[in-house]
């Protein structure tokens, strides 16, 4: 294609968000801002399911590359797509308009600015996932910290700047070292060119220090036990629709990340580290679930079932199995649809009774029956209930896990049984039992713009359930010739 479609795709978000940036921020054109907005992520949706149909499933090759020189000799604006990156593009681009949608009741002033900081990060989260040179990565990858940054510090709860700080800092300072890491694989191979170091690798004895250096960043983002402790205070303290956000596409840049570099450019120095991934990623699912367990405010629940489920992702990523990277991926876009509706069923009541303390609610079954039957369905996708998007992503980690090692398998096999624990406990606390606050009696049942989004959301999580055939199809070329590349280097060393 002559089309720069790829370049639209990171485009066209900064473009409607420089429209809005010149648009007076008040409540008459608060309608116009909002329907600006929806309308540019709107048709970021469609161009990216458009080149979902454009894109060609039988080849593992990097597909509609665009390279421009930005510095001579020195950066490279390089993007492309294979199987693995085309699906977190169509999640972003998904998610977006929902979270623009979601705004009605949630942000009360400077409407504009809020969506100008959601449009420049869905922006900056697609760069992420089509960087094909090291340098342009990791700008989009960083550059994504700041809109999030002012999401939660302007918009959020009574300690949003806290909470802002405490993910800036430690995003952040997890990345430092990933830059040092990218500065010295251009000093060892002179290109950061990812095709280039994917073909030619890089050499051994370098291996295991940048594995590391990628590893602090990762880790910290993903996130990993014991790096977790920033992503609950940002919840809890987030808007809706930047947990949403946080949830559902900036976690997963850290997955990709994990898939994209620690097993394409260093396979040497990801087997050796292996068994660290596999400790670090048990303790996150049976930790965390145990600590999910104990909570009383729903937002820090989800945030610790989180670190719990992409437990499983790192689990999955690091048994370098088909099903246990495919399952990854699934669990990851699973993750995406699930949390991001179980955040907004938060966000649902919260904006009605001003709470997030499972105590203050029950009994609301009979009250408002459309909110019930969603979030109940979102609660069993959560614990991975057959039928839904997250059993296939866990029962595929764990057929690969059980293939590469037994044991962790089986431990991590009980954060299923701990996990559906506290999600049924979650469910039966909020929405059944007695009616003891009687102030539930006044809350109304969804509207129609949250009726729409969560069926929106419901949708895939169903289709997906019994269907994942079109999410299998558009990854395994790829994960194979990963697998393929993966183990060559480790027989040939």
């Amino acid at each position: 294609m002559n089309f720069p479609i790829l370049s639209s795709l990171i485009l066209l978000p900064s473009i409607g968000a420089l429209f809005l940036f010149f648009t007076k921020s008040n409540k008459e054109n608060n309608i116009t801002v909002k329907y600006v907005a929806l309308f540019t992520s709107l048709v970021n949706f469609f161009l990216s399911i458009y080149l979902w149909i454009l894109f060609d499933q039988t080849t593992s090759e990097f597909q509609f590359v665009e390279d421009r020189i930005w510095i001579d000799g020195l950066i490279n604006y390089k993007v492309g797509i294979d199987g693995i990156s085309i699906l977190f593009i169509i999640l972003t681009t998904f998610i977006t308009p929902l979270c623009i949608i979601s705004v009605n009741n949630s942000i009360k002033n400077r409407l504009s600015e809020f969506l100008i900081a959601v449009l420049i990060m869905e922006s900056f989260m697609i760069g992420v996932f089509c960087s094909l040179d090291l340098v342009v990565f990791y700008l989009f990858f960083e550059a994504g910290l700041i809109p999030m940054f002012l999401i939660i510090g302007i918009w959020g709860g009574a300690r949003r700047v806290y909470s802002a700080f405490k993910f800036f800092l430690y995003t952040l300072l997890g990345s430092v070292l990933m830059l040092v890491a990218i500065i010295s694989i251009y000093w060892i191979t002179g290109t950061t060119d990812f095709i280039q170091l994917y073909k030619f690798g890089i050499d051994e004895k370098y291996q295991n220090l940048l594995w590391l250096a990628f590893f602090s960043s990762f880790a910290v983002k993903t996130p990993m036990w014991p790096v977790h402790t920033w992503l609950p205070d940002a919840h809890v303290e987030a808007p809706t629709a930047g947990s949403v956000l946080l949830a559902a596409i900036l976690l997963k840049m850290a997955g990709y990340g994990f898939i994209r570099f620690s097993l394409g450019l260093f396979p040497i120095a990801s087997e050796i580290f292996t068994p660290l991934i596999y400790t670090l990623s048990v303790i996150a699912i049976i930790f965390t679930s145990f600590i999910a367990l104990m909570q009383e405010d729903m937002k820090k629940l989800i945030a610790y079932s989180s670190v719990a489920h992409m437990g499983f992702v790192t689990l999955g990523i690091f048994t370098i199995q088909q099903q246990g990277i495919e399952g990854s991926i699934i669990q990851m876009i699973s993750h995406g649809l699930v949390s991001a509706a179980l955040f907004l069923c938060v966000g649902v009541i919260y904006d009605r009774m001003h709470s997030r303390l499972i105590n203050s609610y029950g009994g609301i079954v009979s009250i408002i029956p459309k909110y019930s039957v969603l979030f109940m369905l979102f609660t069993l996708a959560a614990l991975g209930l057959p039928g839904t998007s997250g059993f296939i992503g866990e029962f595929l980690i764990l057929m690969g896990a059980f293939k590469d090692n037994f044991l962790v398998a089986v431990i991590a096999s009980l954060g299923v049984i701990i996990g559906a624990a506290y999600m049924l406990w979650l469910y039966k606390r909020v929405v059944f039992g007695k009616l003891v606050n009687l102030e539930l009696k006044e809350m109304a049942d969804l509207n129609k713009s949250e009726l729409f989004i969560l069926i929106c959301l419901a949708i895939p999580t169903l289709f997906f359930g019994f269907y994942p055939d079109p999410l299998i199809k558009t990854i395994e070329i790829s994960i194979s010739d990963l697998i393929n590349v993966y183990n060559m280097n480790i027989i040939n060393n």
